[in-house]
Protein backbone atom coordinates (compact mmCIF):
# COMPACT_ATOMS: atom_id res chain seq x y z
CA UNK A 1 0.00 0.00 0.00
CA UNK A 2 1.41 3.39 -0.99
CA UNK A 3 2.16 5.85 1.79
CA UNK A 4 1.39 9.55 1.75
CA UNK A 5 4.47 11.70 0.92
CA UNK A 6 5.93 13.71 3.75
CA UNK A 7 6.32 17.48 3.55
CA UNK A 8 10.10 17.03 3.33
CA UNK A 9 9.77 14.75 0.33
CA UNK A 10 7.43 17.16 -1.39
CA UNK A 11 9.86 20.04 -0.85
CA UNK A 12 12.84 18.02 -2.05
CA UNK A 13 10.94 17.02 -5.16
CA UNK A 14 10.21 20.65 -6.01
CA UNK A 15 13.85 21.55 -5.36
CA UNK A 16 14.97 20.11 -8.70
CA UNK A 17 12.00 21.32 -10.74
CA UNK A 18 10.36 17.90 -10.64
CA UNK A 19 6.90 16.63 -9.78
CA UNK A 20 6.67 13.14 -8.30
CA UNK A 21 3.41 11.29 -7.71
CA UNK A 22 4.24 9.13 -4.68
CA UNK A 23 0.68 7.82 -4.53
CA UNK A 24 1.17 5.87 -7.74
CA UNK A 25 4.91 5.22 -7.98
CA UNK A 26 7.70 4.22 -5.62
CA UNK A 27 10.42 4.13 -8.27
CA UNK A 28 13.77 5.72 -7.44
CA UNK A 29 16.89 6.79 -9.24
CA UNK A 30 20.52 7.38 -8.23
CA UNK A 31 21.64 11.02 -8.13
CA UNK A 32 24.44 13.22 -6.78
CA UNK A 33 22.73 15.02 -3.89
CA UNK A 34 23.74 17.84 -1.51
CA UNK A 35 21.24 18.33 1.31
CA UNK A 36 23.14 21.11 3.11
CA UNK A 37 25.45 23.94 2.19
CA UNK A 38 29.15 23.17 2.05
CA UNK A 39 31.85 22.02 -0.31
CA UNK A 40 32.64 18.59 -1.75
CA UNK A 41 32.07 16.81 1.55
CA UNK A 42 28.30 17.45 1.45
CA UNK A 43 27.82 15.75 -1.94
CA UNK A 44 26.72 12.12 -1.79
CA UNK A 45 25.32 9.63 -4.28
CA UNK A 46 21.87 8.62 -3.08
CA UNK A 47 18.61 7.08 -4.20
CA UNK A 48 15.88 9.69 -4.67
CA UNK A 49 12.37 9.60 -6.14
CA UNK A 50 12.28 9.53 -9.92
CA UNK A 51 10.59 12.70 -11.19
CA UNK A 52 7.47 12.91 -13.33
CA UNK A 53 6.58 15.56 -15.87
CA UNK A 54 4.14 18.11 -14.48
CA UNK A 55 2.06 20.63 -16.37
CA UNK A 56 4.19 22.43 -18.95
CA UNK A 57 7.12 20.08 -18.33
CA UNK A 58 8.79 17.18 -20.07
CA UNK A 59 10.67 14.33 -18.46
CA UNK A 60 14.18 14.01 -19.86
CA UNK A 61 16.30 10.88 -19.80
CA UNK A 62 19.60 12.68 -19.23
CA UNK A 63 22.47 11.66 -21.47
CA UNK A 64 24.85 14.46 -20.46
CA UNK A 65 24.99 17.42 -18.12
CA UNK A 66 27.85 19.75 -17.25
CA UNK A 67 28.90 21.79 -14.27
CA UNK A 68 29.31 25.55 -14.05
CA UNK A 69 30.33 28.20 -11.55
CA UNK A 70 26.68 28.72 -10.66
CA UNK A 71 26.57 25.12 -9.37
CA UNK A 72 29.44 25.90 -7.00
CA UNK A 73 27.65 29.01 -5.73
CA UNK A 74 24.42 27.06 -5.10
CA UNK A 75 26.40 24.25 -3.44
CA UNK A 76 28.21 26.56 -1.02
CA UNK A 77 25.46 29.14 -0.65
CA UNK A 78 27.95 31.92 -1.36
CA UNK A 79 27.88 34.83 -1.61
CA UNK A 80 25.51 34.69 1.35
CA UNK A 81 22.91 37.01 -0.17
CA UNK A 82 22.23 34.17 -2.65
CA UNK A 83 20.55 32.28 0.20
CA UNK A 84 17.65 34.72 0.11
CA UNK A 85 16.49 32.84 -2.99
CA UNK A 86 18.37 29.55 -2.60
CA UNK A 87 17.22 28.78 0.96
CA UNK A 88 18.29 30.51 4.16
CA UNK A 89 19.22 27.49 6.30
CA UNK A 90 19.11 24.59 3.86
CA UNK A 91 19.42 24.60 0.08
CA UNK A 92 16.28 24.30 -1.98
CA UNK A 93 18.38 22.92 -4.83
CA UNK A 94 19.67 19.52 -3.76
CA UNK A 95 20.66 18.11 -7.18
CA UNK A 96 23.02 20.32 -9.17
CA UNK A 97 23.58 20.56 -12.90
CA UNK A 98 21.54 23.16 -14.79
CA UNK A 99 22.76 21.98 -18.20
CA UNK A 100 20.85 19.08 -19.70
CA UNK A 101 20.91 17.09 -22.94
CA UNK A 102 18.90 13.96 -23.45
CA UNK A 103 15.79 12.30 -24.82
CA UNK A 104 12.20 13.19 -23.99
CA UNK A 105 10.81 10.24 -22.01
CA UNK A 106 7.39 11.69 -21.13
CA UNK A 107 5.38 14.83 -21.80
CA UNK A 108 3.27 16.69 -19.26
CA UNK A 109 -0.06 18.43 -19.79
CA UNK A 110 -0.19 21.43 -22.14
CA UNK A 111 3.10 20.58 -23.89
CA UNK A 112 2.74 20.53 -27.67
CA UNK A 113 6.16 21.64 -28.87
CA UNK A 114 8.04 18.48 -27.85
CA UNK A 115 7.28 14.77 -28.13
CA UNK A 116 8.50 11.50 -26.65
CA UNK A 117 11.73 10.48 -28.36
CA UNK A 118 12.88 14.00 -29.23
CA UNK A 119 16.55 14.78 -28.64
CA UNK A 120 16.68 18.07 -26.71
CA UNK A 121 19.02 20.34 -24.80
CA UNK A 122 18.65 23.37 -22.59
CA UNK A 123 18.86 24.70 -19.06
CA UNK A 124 16.87 23.69 -15.99
CA UNK A 125 16.04 26.62 -13.73
CA UNK A 126 16.19 24.35 -10.68
CA UNK A 127 19.22 22.22 -11.50
CA UNK A 128 18.81 18.46 -11.43
CA UNK A 129 21.09 17.40 -14.29
CA UNK A 130 23.30 15.20 -12.09
CA UNK A 131 20.70 12.44 -12.23
CA UNK A 132 19.39 10.01 -14.86
CA UNK A 133 16.02 11.76 -15.14
CA UNK A 134 14.96 15.39 -14.90
CA UNK A 135 11.61 17.12 -15.29
CA UNK A 136 12.06 20.58 -16.82
CA UNK A 137 9.87 23.28 -18.34
CA UNK A 138 9.44 22.61 -22.05
CA UNK A 139 10.04 26.29 -22.85
CA UNK A 140 13.64 25.94 -21.63
CA UNK A 141 14.48 23.22 -24.19
CA UNK A 142 15.01 23.06 -27.94
CA UNK A 143 15.76 20.16 -30.31
CA UNK A 144 19.37 19.12 -30.72
CA UNK A 145 20.45 19.48 -34.37
CA UNK A 146 20.86 16.15 -36.12
CA UNK A 147 24.66 16.11 -36.32
CA UNK A 148 25.29 17.38 -32.76
CA UNK A 149 26.13 14.82 -30.07
CA UNK A 150 24.59 14.66 -26.61
CA UNK A 151 28.03 15.44 -25.17
CA UNK A 152 28.42 18.64 -27.17
CA UNK A 153 24.85 19.70 -26.41
CA UNK A 154 25.20 18.91 -22.71
CA UNK A 155 28.34 21.03 -22.43
CA UNK A 156 26.79 24.10 -23.98
CA UNK A 157 23.67 25.71 -22.44
CA UNK A 158 24.82 27.81 -19.44
CA UNK A 159 28.33 28.67 -20.62
CA UNK A 160 27.33 29.01 -24.28
CA UNK A 161 24.31 31.23 -23.62
CA UNK A 162 26.33 33.39 -21.21
CA UNK A 163 29.04 33.91 -23.82
CA UNK A 164 26.50 34.49 -26.59
CA UNK A 165 24.42 37.03 -24.69
CA UNK A 166 27.51 38.75 -23.33
CA UNK A 167 28.98 39.22 -26.78
CA UNK A 168 25.94 39.62 -29.02
CA UNK A 169 23.16 41.01 -26.82
CA UNK A 170 25.13 43.20 -24.41
CA UNK A 171 28.45 43.69 -26.19
CA UNK A 172 26.80 44.29 -29.57
CA UNK A 173 29.78 42.57 -31.21
CA UNK A 174 30.00 43.37 -34.91
CA UNK A 175 32.08 42.06 -37.77
CA UNK A 176 35.54 43.60 -37.62
CA UNK A 177 35.38 44.47 -33.91
CA UNK A 178 38.44 43.74 -31.79
CA UNK A 179 37.26 41.73 -28.77
CA UNK A 180 39.23 41.10 -25.57
CA UNK A 181 38.24 38.03 -23.54
CA UNK A 182 39.66 38.10 -20.03
CA UNK A 183 39.50 34.56 -18.70
CA UNK A 184 39.44 32.71 -22.00
CA UNK A 185 40.20 29.18 -20.81
CA UNK A 186 37.20 28.47 -18.58
CA UNK A 187 33.74 27.30 -19.55
CA UNK A 188 32.38 30.68 -20.66
CA UNK A 189 35.74 31.79 -22.05
CA UNK A 190 36.19 28.86 -24.42
CA UNK A 191 32.72 29.44 -25.84
CA UNK A 192 33.32 33.19 -26.04
CA UNK A 193 36.47 32.84 -28.15
CA UNK A 194 34.63 30.73 -30.72
CA UNK A 195 31.39 32.75 -30.71
CA UNK A 196 33.29 36.01 -31.13
CA UNK A 197 35.05 34.52 -34.16
CA UNK A 198 31.70 33.30 -35.54
CA UNK A 199 30.42 36.88 -35.22
CA UNK A 200 33.33 38.09 -37.32
CA UNK A 201 35.50 39.62 -34.60
CA UNK A 202 39.25 39.71 -34.10
CA UNK A 203 39.90 38.04 -30.74
CA UNK A 204 42.55 38.64 -28.11
CA UNK A 205 42.35 36.05 -25.33
CA UNK A 206 43.87 36.23 -21.85
CA UNK A 207 44.79 33.00 -20.07
CA UNK A 208 47.59 31.25 -18.17
CA UNK A 209 50.61 29.50 -19.68
CA UNK A 210 49.11 26.00 -19.51
CA UNK A 211 46.12 27.10 -21.58
CA UNK A 212 47.82 29.09 -24.35
CA UNK A 213 47.92 26.19 -26.83
CA UNK A 214 44.26 25.34 -26.26
CA UNK A 215 43.08 28.93 -26.66
CA UNK A 216 45.07 29.30 -29.88
CA UNK A 217 43.63 26.03 -31.17
CA UNK A 218 40.02 27.14 -30.67
CA UNK A 219 40.60 30.25 -32.73
CA UNK A 220 42.02 33.20 -30.79
CA UNK A 221 43.95 35.58 -33.06
CA UNK A 222 46.16 36.81 -30.22
CA UNK A 223 46.84 35.24 -26.82
CA UNK A 224 48.13 37.08 -23.75
CA UNK A 225 49.72 34.85 -21.11
CA UNK A 226 48.92 36.79 -17.95
CA UNK A 227 51.78 35.12 -16.06
CA UNK A 228 54.34 36.88 -18.27
CA UNK A 229 52.47 39.71 -20.05
CA UNK A 230 49.92 42.40 -19.22
CA UNK A 231 47.11 43.21 -21.65
CA UNK A 232 46.77 46.67 -20.08
CA UNK A 233 50.42 47.55 -20.63
CA UNK A 234 50.44 46.09 -24.13
CA UNK A 235 48.88 49.16 -25.71
CA UNK A 236 46.08 47.44 -27.65
CA UNK A 237 42.59 48.96 -27.61
CA UNK A 238 39.34 47.04 -27.91
CA UNK A 239 35.76 47.56 -29.06
CA UNK A 240 34.44 44.92 -26.65
CA UNK A 241 35.89 43.51 -23.45
CA UNK A 242 34.18 40.41 -22.06
CA UNK A 243 35.44 40.07 -18.49
CA UNK A 244 35.01 36.62 -16.95
CA UNK A 245 37.39 37.32 -14.07
CA UNK A 246 37.04 40.88 -12.74
CA UNK A 247 40.63 40.94 -11.51
CA UNK A 248 41.54 44.38 -12.86
CA UNK A 249 40.60 47.83 -11.64
CA UNK A 250 38.02 49.96 -13.39
CA UNK A 251 40.80 52.32 -14.48
CA UNK A 252 42.70 49.43 -16.10
CA UNK A 253 39.61 48.29 -18.01
CA UNK A 254 38.73 51.80 -19.14
CA UNK A 255 42.27 52.31 -20.39
CA UNK A 256 42.00 49.50 -22.96
CA UNK A 257 38.64 50.55 -24.42
CA UNK A 258 38.25 52.33 -27.73
CA UNK A 259 35.85 55.29 -27.94
CA UNK A 260 32.32 53.88 -27.84
CA UNK A 261 33.59 50.52 -26.59
CA UNK A 262 31.48 48.08 -24.60
CA UNK A 263 32.76 46.56 -21.35
CA UNK A 264 30.73 43.46 -20.40
CA UNK A 265 31.13 42.02 -16.90
CA UNK A 266 30.30 38.33 -16.53
CA UNK A 267 31.81 37.97 -13.09
CA UNK A 268 34.02 39.70 -10.57
CA UNK A 269 36.20 39.06 -7.50
CA UNK A 270 34.59 36.74 -4.97
CA UNK A 271 36.56 37.46 -1.81
CA UNK A 272 33.56 39.08 -0.11
CA UNK A 273 31.53 36.10 1.14
CA UNK A 274 28.47 38.24 1.84
CA UNK A 275 28.13 40.21 -1.39
CA UNK A 276 30.61 38.54 -3.74
CA UNK A 277 31.43 40.78 -6.71
CA UNK A 278 28.61 43.29 -6.10
CA UNK A 279 30.80 46.04 -4.64
CA UNK A 280 33.39 45.73 -7.40
CA UNK A 281 30.72 45.82 -10.11
CA UNK A 282 29.00 48.88 -8.63
CA UNK A 283 32.31 50.74 -8.45
CA UNK A 284 33.19 49.80 -12.01
CA UNK A 285 29.77 50.89 -13.29
CA UNK A 286 30.18 54.34 -11.74
CA UNK A 287 33.71 54.70 -13.11
CA UNK A 288 32.49 53.98 -16.66
CA UNK A 289 29.88 56.75 -16.38
CA UNK A 290 32.73 59.24 -16.75
CA UNK A 291 33.83 57.77 -20.08
CA UNK A 292 32.44 57.37 -23.59
CA UNK A 293 32.61 53.58 -23.25
CA UNK A 294 29.64 51.72 -21.80
CA UNK A 295 29.35 49.28 -18.90
CA UNK A 296 27.17 46.16 -19.13
CA UNK A 297 26.53 43.58 -16.43
CA UNK A 298 23.95 40.83 -16.76
CA UNK A 299 22.73 37.45 -15.64
CA UNK A 300 22.20 35.14 -18.59
CA UNK A 301 18.58 34.15 -19.22
CA UNK A 302 17.93 31.19 -21.49
CA UNK A 303 15.62 31.80 -24.45
CA UNK A 304 14.53 29.36 -27.17
CA UNK A 305 15.88 31.77 -29.80
CA UNK A 306 19.37 31.89 -28.28
CA UNK A 307 19.42 28.13 -27.65
CA UNK A 308 18.45 27.53 -31.27
CA UNK A 309 21.19 29.87 -32.50
CA UNK A 310 23.70 28.13 -30.24
CA UNK A 311 22.59 24.80 -31.69
CA UNK A 312 23.17 26.14 -35.20
CA UNK A 313 26.71 27.18 -34.24
CA UNK A 314 27.33 23.68 -32.88
CA UNK A 315 25.91 22.05 -36.02
CA UNK A 316 28.02 24.23 -38.32
CA UNK A 317 31.22 23.44 -36.44
CA UNK A 318 31.85 27.12 -35.70
CA UNK A 319 31.60 26.24 -32.02
CA UNK A 320 33.03 22.97 -30.70
CA UNK A 321 32.79 22.65 -26.91
CA UNK A 322 36.15 22.20 -25.25
CA UNK A 323 35.63 19.26 -22.88
CA UNK A 324 38.29 18.72 -20.24
CA UNK A 325 36.91 15.41 -19.00
CA UNK A 326 33.77 13.44 -18.25
CA UNK A 327 32.77 12.05 -14.85
CA UNK A 328 30.06 9.83 -13.45
CA UNK A 329 27.96 10.69 -10.43
CA UNK A 330 30.79 9.64 -8.11
CA UNK A 331 33.00 12.32 -9.66
CA UNK A 332 30.61 15.24 -9.20
CA UNK A 333 32.02 16.31 -5.82
CA UNK A 334 35.61 16.54 -7.07
CA UNK A 335 34.48 18.31 -10.25
CA UNK A 336 32.61 20.94 -8.23
CA UNK A 337 35.72 21.47 -6.09
CA UNK A 338 37.81 22.06 -9.19
CA UNK A 339 35.31 24.63 -10.47
CA UNK A 340 35.26 26.29 -7.06
CA UNK A 341 39.04 26.71 -7.17
CA UNK A 342 38.60 29.25 -9.97
CA UNK A 343 41.10 27.45 -12.19
CA UNK A 344 38.91 24.94 -14.00
CA UNK A 345 39.84 24.41 -17.63
CA UNK A 346 37.04 24.28 -20.22
CA UNK A 347 34.05 22.06 -19.38
CA UNK A 348 33.56 19.06 -17.10
CA UNK A 349 30.73 16.79 -18.27
CA UNK A 350 28.59 14.56 -16.08
CA UNK A 351 27.29 11.30 -17.53
CA UNK A 352 24.67 10.25 -14.96
CA UNK A 353 23.97 6.69 -16.10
Amino acid sequence: MSRRPTTTEQNESADHASIVDHSSSETTMTAAVARRYGTAEVVAVENVPTPRAGKGQVLIQVEASSLNALDWHFLTGTPYFLRLIAGLRRPKRIIHGADVAGTVAAVGADVTSLHVGDRVFGESAGGGGCAPYLAVAAERLVPIPTDVSFLAAGASPVAGITALQGLRTHGDTRRGDHVLINGAAGGVGTFAVQIAKALGAEVTAVCSTRNVDMVERIGADHVVDYTTDDFVAGGARFDVMLDNVGNRSAADCISVMRPGGRYVAVSGPKENRWLGPVGHLIGTRFAFRRTDATFHQFTAAVTPEDLTFLGELLASGQVVPEIQRTVGLEGVADALSEIGSGHARAKILVIPT
